[in-house]
Order: structure tokens, then sequence, then C-alpha cells
């Protein structure tokens, strides 16, 4: 398919890419990303991958705008207090790219709906902030076959890294967290607090793999952890190793479907 004059435009500073080129935007355009998360990491990966011209972006969540998340959330503004983050992810998506479909899911990633929901997309950015929905996303993308570009911070800290553990001697979320720490120690940003700008730099990594993925292009974080330190404004990546003992990926799986909900 031809590009229209607005799109030869719109994405030149990609065509000119060596790596990308007019038939890697066909693939952006072509491609279905879904977003697990429309807060923090959710605003910049939404605003970039439809800025980026991936043609179908779902967002997942069902949480509404409130003032709090301002300080760091860039995808809402005042006017949003009280909406669905998913429909003002969508609304300023529109705003940068009209090329781009986005399709809110206003509900919570569950056992019952996982299987269904990430059928439909081709790479699942997980935007989350909570432990339970980690695992989750970690085991449905694992069965259904699908990258699962993984981003998470707090304070001054953040990680991003892709898990592909169907592939041989690849990781999964569990390989690298066995298990989520314990309560008195699993702190949200609401308790703990985060600079406002982290989001934007965890995100923005997360979109650039996202785009890797679909392209299929460069070196991807799959067996790797890349690790921020904004207080030092360092920067490390360090290897994962896929483990023999996973409950879910090695040698003797316990975890052979999602749990079913009765």
């Amino acid at each position: 398919m031809a590009f229209s004059d607005d799109q030869l435009e719109r994405y030149a500073r990609h065509i000119v890419l060596r790596e990308i080129g007019g038939a890697g935007q066909r693939k952006l355009l072509d491609a279905r990303v879904l977003i697990v998360g429309a807060g923090g990491l959710g605003s910049p990966l939404a605003l970039y991958l439809a800025a980026a011209g991936v043609g179908t972006l779902g967002i997942i969540d069902d949480d509404r705008v409130e003032l709090s998340n301002l300080q760091r959330q860039i995808a809402h503004g005042m006017a949003e207090i009280g909406a669905f983050k998913t429909d003002s992810i969508a609304r300023s998506a529109d705003r940068i790219n009209p090329d781009v479909t986005v399709i809110p899911h206003r509900e919570r990633l569950t056992p019952a709906n996982a299987r269904a929901i990430l059928a439909d997309y081709d790479v699942i950015a997980d935007g989350t902030d909570n432990f339970e929905t980690r695992y989750l996303l970690n085991d449905a993308c694992y069965f259904a076959r699908k990258p699962l570009v993984s981003g998470a911070m707090l304070q001054f800290d953040g990680q991003v890294s892709c898990f592909k553990a169907y592939e041989a001697a690849k990781p999964c979320y569990r390989c690298l967290y066995p298990s989520p720490p314990p309560p008195e120690i699993a702190r949200t940003c609401g308790e703990a607090g985060i600079l406002g700008a982290l989001p934007g730099v965890i995100g923005s990594l997360q979109a650039a793999e996202v785009v890797k993925e679909i392209l299929g292009i460069g070196e991807g974080l799959a067996g790797q952890l890349l690790l921020y330190d904004a207080l030092t404004a360092d920067f490390r990546k360090i290897r994962v190793p896929k483990n023999p003992a996973c409950p879910l990926c090695g040698e003797n799986p316990t975890i052979t479907d999602l749990p079913r909900l009765t």
C-alpha cells in the first residue's frame, strides 16, 4: 500500500533511516500493540507509539484521572480529571496522529479476560504498578507467545526488559523475580514517591523497544535488564539467565495455564 503525501511527510524521519525505511514504516502502521496501564509509563508509551505510527494501540486500565496523577502522567491534563484514563490517552494520541486507532479497554486485566484481549495484539507493553498484574501478564504472554516489553520504577530508579521465554534460552519475569516481595517492602509510588520525569525516561525506552520488536531491528533486551538511576544519571545492563527451576518456563513447569476464576 502506498503512503499518502501527508504520511510521507509525517514519517519522513523514519523512512530515511536505513533500518526502517518505507517497508518498516508500513510494518509499524500494520502493527497492533497493547499497553497495560494508562498511567506514568502508559502515557509516554502511548504518545511515542502513536507518533511513530503504530497503527493500532490497545489501552487497558479501569482507573480515572486524578489531580495527583498529573505530576508524571503526561497524557492527561486538568480537563481530563475524573475521566477514564483510557479515554484521556485515546484523545491525546488522536491529537498527535489521527492515523492511529486507539482501542480503550476500560477494565482490569484478569485471568478471565487476559487470553482474549492479548490475542488481538502483536506486542504487549507492561506499564502496570502492581505485582499481581505483572505476574499474570508474564504468564499470559508466555502462553500466547507474545513479546512482553516490561518497565518498572520507584522513587529515582527504573528498569526495562523484554520477556520472550517461549524462545530457547530466554527468561521470563518469574526467572528474574521468582516471587513478589513481601507486602511490607512492596511499596507503591503513592507510598514511596517518584520523580515526575522518571516515567518519561522508562516509558520512552519501552517505546523504543516495542518499535524494535515490531521491526526486528537492533539488539533487544530479551535476556537482559536495563537499569537506570536518575540520581546518578547512571545506566547499566545486566544479563538475566533462564532459570531451569522456573515454575513457568523451566524444565519441570508447575504453571501450565492461567488460573481459572471460580
